[in-house]
């Protein structure tokens, strides 16, 4: 099963990253493991921590009509 939703901003990309992690089953701890990187980083994306890439990648989508989809597809942990 899929699931899409549109992106608009670092609390939406955030928010669609942290249920694709629970359909996973997986703990923000499990998967920081999994792709090398602290529990925190994951906390603070799935917050929609504001950085200045995101912000000016936002201001960009925003300033030239782009829009940005995410699709969450629920997969094994073979894959």
């Amino acid at each position: 099963m899929s699931y899409t939703g549109k992106v608009t901003s670092p609390e939406s990309l955030g928010r669609i990253l942290q249920q694709a992690r629970l359909l996973n089953g997986w703990s923000q701890r499990e998967l920081a493991a999994r792709i090398g990187t602290t529990q925190r980083y994951i906390w603070e994306i799935e917050a929609g921590k504001p950085s200045i890439f995101v912000d000016r990648l936002f201001a960009l989508m925003r300033e030239t009509g782009t829009e940005l989809t995410a699709t969450i597809d629920a997969r094994n942990d073979d894959e």
